[in-house]
């Protein structure tokens, strides 16, 4: 369906893609996979019209095609979704979808756009979170990044490039959109698919192509032919450590409270967040789009008022009322959205680098020079050539090396408190170990950090405790090592999409008399997904709690996890066991039953059977039980 054959790209006198050669074929998704600066963007770019090529020949269905805008691309059939949105940010969200028609023939009717848009929005299965008349600006990144996959689909575009769709979206929003692309590619479409996360390629994408320094380091590769190892020494020339957990320096996490934040409220995102972060402990912030991460992150930096709540700061009462506050009070801010909140395009890369640095003293001075030695030195430690700190512009970076020179930013104050808002968004596995260790390294020297992300093994890997964030409240705080994906995905699980488990519960304990509860149990420890309402006093522990077994009132019971029939406690409670799997086979814990008296094994059997017709008549496939 599409070729290029040869292809030169400069930029001055630097030579950014040389003779590059490319095939998509119809109904496949082909992944454009490389290091930041290999030039996987710049050729998406050329074959969507927003760069023309030096050299060298793209064709479409046989014909020649260069390109000479995005506009002609478009009507030719090839839509970009880019990975810095390109949206209008004071139009409504089905404006932005349809912006492209405008500069068509003919007159469109809104009311007609904002109906297709629903039905696209219902595709993507974002139709309760995103309204169509939704100012644009005033959407989360992840969100805008969706209206940005929702314009692709709204042009019927048969060539979509996909340049790391993925970065802001939680995973059930990137099985959402795989989805679409699984439909998109057995009607016949094309898609190119760039992404730094090898498990996303591996799972959606039929061949690969590595790019590597401007050139063509593996063609057309079958990604069933390949493993994660060997992709990556395609993508650098060489082996790359892990970035597991096992890998990394362990952190202390155990040192005095810094920052304490109690019933925080901020807007309509941030409604009850509370959690502690102590010295030289890396703590995550888990949920999903909309939860209100990011939003904790602003209100403590002084971004977004304060309605309720407090903050303590070295266990005294703090509340920034502008970042100039909060940044000479010891903290540092890293954003989600690089381009809208944190590169100053009219500056060059040395004072984007030094501007928060600049801004923390009171000196009428800039004197640069008593930065140098310590940027150069972070430079190498992320792996960023020292001298590219002198060019002219953060657009000559990649996004990759933009976010590194952001973090820099930052760490050059050396904080107290770093606040982080997807630190590796946009960034290759080399560079993730580079930034992973360079964390672990100032955590260890007494940094505090906290951690928004959306790549949920990310928070597993790189932090000590991660806080689950559902709909603005926090739901205590578990050690990472306790936790896998699917654990995380269903603590931040909205209380809406858990309210027929949630349901279930409360209507078992009422037929049956008993406290019922769901636990995820980790050793000598369990983790509370939901409890019927008056489990506390019956349990010891309730929906959201984290708990060592040996604390609860059914300790008895919750040992003896892996087995099934009846366990009875010193008390005279009796509790049944029920083993919890989804229907891909996961392992999701266990719920009990706990009965005030003992139970005769007739009366067990009859539970058993109940149960499972009841389970059976609900047609609830997110809950199977074992026996």
């Amino acid at each position: 369906m599409l070729t290029t054959q040869g292809i030169i790209k400069r930029f001055g006198a630097v030579t950014v893609l040389d003779g590059i050669d490319f095939e998509l074929q119809s109904g496949e998704v082909h992944a454009l996979f490389g290091a930041n600066g290999a030039g996987k963007s710049t050729l998406s770019k050329l074959i969507a019209g927003h760069l023309q090529p030096n050299g060298g020949q793209i064709s479409l269905n046989g014909h020649a095609c260069n390109f000479r805008s995005p506009r002609e691309a478009l009507e030719a059939g090839v839509a970009m979704v880019m990975q810095e949105t390109s949206l209008a940010p004071d139009l409504p969200v089905f404006e932005n979808v349809f912006l492209p028609l405008y500069g068509s023939k003919g007159r469109a009717k809104f009311s007609e756009l904002r109906l297709k848009t629903s039905t696209i929005l219902a595709q993507l299965g974002v139709a309760d979170e995103i309204d169509p008349q939704d100012r644009t600006g005033d959407l989360s990144a992840a969100h805008r990044q969706l209206v940005e996959i929702a314009r692709a689909l709204a042009l019927n575009a048969r060539v979509i490039i996909f340049d790391e769709p993925t970065t802001s979206l939680s995973p059930s929003e990137t099985d959402k959109l795989f989805a679409v692309m699984d439909r998109l590619r057995a009607e016949g479409r094309a898609m190119i698919f760039v992404s730094h996360r090898l498990e996303e390629l591996f799972t959606i994408t039929d061949r690969v192509t590595v790019l590597r320094d401007g050139g063509v380091a593996a063609h057309g590769v079958r990604t069933a032919d390949l493993n994660q190892a060997e992709l990556i020494r395609l993508m650098i020339g060489r082996d790359v450590e892990s970035v597991s957990r096992d890998t990394l320096p362990a952190a202390e996490g155990g040192g005095e409270p810094v920052l304490a934040v109690r019933n925080l409220q901020a807007g309509a995102l941030v409604r009850d967040v509370s959690f502690t972060l102590h010295k030289g402990e890396i703590l995550g912030l888990g949920g999903l789009v909309g939860a209100g991460r990011s939003e904790t992150l602003e209100a403590i930096f002084g971004l977004r008022a304060i309605q309720h709540g407090e903050i303590r700061f070295h266990d005294k009462p703090f509340r920034a009322n502008h970042p100039l506050e909060a940044i000479r009070a010891g903290f540092g801010y890293l954003a989600e959205d690089r381009r809208a909140q944190s590169i100053l395009p009219d500056l060059s890369v040395r004072e984007n680098l030094l501007v928060a640095a600049l801004s923390a003293q009171r000196s009428l001075w800039a004197r640069y020079e008593r930065f140098r030695e310590r940027a150069a030195q972070l430079a190498i430690k992320l792996d960023l050539p020292p001298h590219r700190l002198d060019d002219e512009s953060m657009f000559s970076f990649s996004g990759g090396m933009q976010q590194k020179v952001l973090l820099m930013r930052w760490l050059l104050l050396e904080p107290e408190v770093l606040l982080l808002d997807e630190p590796t968004k946009g960034i290759d596995i080399g560079a993730r170990t580079a930034i992973y260790k360079l964390l672990r390294a100032v955590a260890a020297e007494g940094v505090s950090v906290l951690v928004v992300s959306s790549d949920f093994q990310e928070l597993i890997d790189l932090c000590d405790r991660v806080v689950p964030i559902s709909d603005g409240c926090s739901i205590g705080a578990v050690p990472a090592a306790m936790l896998d994906e699917e654990k995380l995905l269903m603590l931040a699980a909205p209380r809406s999409s858990m309210a027929d488990q949630r349901a279930w519960i409360d209507r078992m304990a009422v037929k049956y008399d008993a406290a019922v509860f769901w636990v995820i149990v980790d050793g000598d420890s369990l983790i509370c997904l939901a409890a019927s309402p008056d489990s506390a006093a019956t349990l010891g522990f309730s929906s959201g709690a984290v708990s060592l077994i040996a604390q609860t009132r059914v300790p008895q019971a919750l040992v003896q996890t892996g087995g099934r029939g009846v366990v009875g406690e010193t008390d005279g409670t009796t509790t049944l066991l029920l083993r919890v799997r989804n229907a891909r086979g996961h392992d999701l814990g266990v719920i009990g039953l706990t009965f005030k008296s003992d139970v005769s094994p007739g009366q067990v059997t009859q539970l058993r059977d109940e149960i499972a017709e009841d389970i059976a008549g609900q047609g609830n496939e997110n809950i199977l039980l074992t026996f």
